[in-house]
């Protein structure tokens, strides 16, 4: 495997995540387990393009007829977010937090590993009892947003 993976694979050993090694991808997955609940992870390079992805995933696929109001929810709280974003993808249902660094003509650190991870995942536990509220709450996205960051600000 490539300097990059290797990188990657020693901060999460390091950092005492548990993790699996895809097979034919360079990719690991994990979990993480924050104060709002548990959500998988995953550890991605892409080596043609030199950047590393981390991702971590809301653990509930989000019902067709949800769609609409969680991305008016991700919309509403990617804005202002300073590192990284929030995706959903309208085919299936899966919401994700994607962070990642481009390291062409560098070389990927265990530091910058770390200014990857730990805002993504911060980010993630942040906002997850306002996804919930979304999927499984009657509360408008709006409102969700509001009990999030006021949560976050008290």
């Amino acid at each position: 495997m490539s300097e990059m993976f290797e990188t990657i694979k020693t901060f999460f050993f390091n950092d005492e995540w548990y993790f699996t090694e895809m097979e034919n991808r360079p990719v690991l997955k994990m979990n993480h387990y924050g104060e709002n609940g548990r959500f998988p992870c995953e550890a991605e390079i892409n080596e043609k393009q030199q950047i590393f992805y981390f991702y971590s995933f809301f653990p509930v696929t989000i019902p067709k007829e949800k769609r609409l109001a969680m991305a008016e929810f991700i919309t509403r709280a990617n804005y202002g977010l300073r590192l990284g974003n929030f995706e959903m993808d309208f085919e299936d249902g899966e919401v994700r937090y994607r962070t990642s660094v481009d390291v062409e003509n560098d070389m990927l650190s265990i530091s910058l590993v770390s200014n990857m991870v730990y805002p993504n995942v911060w980010t993630m536990d942040r906002y997850l009892p306002g996804l919930f509220e979304v999927v499984y709450g009657s509360s408008s996205p709006a409102q969700a947003i509001l009990k999030v960051e006021e949560a976050y600000y008290d």
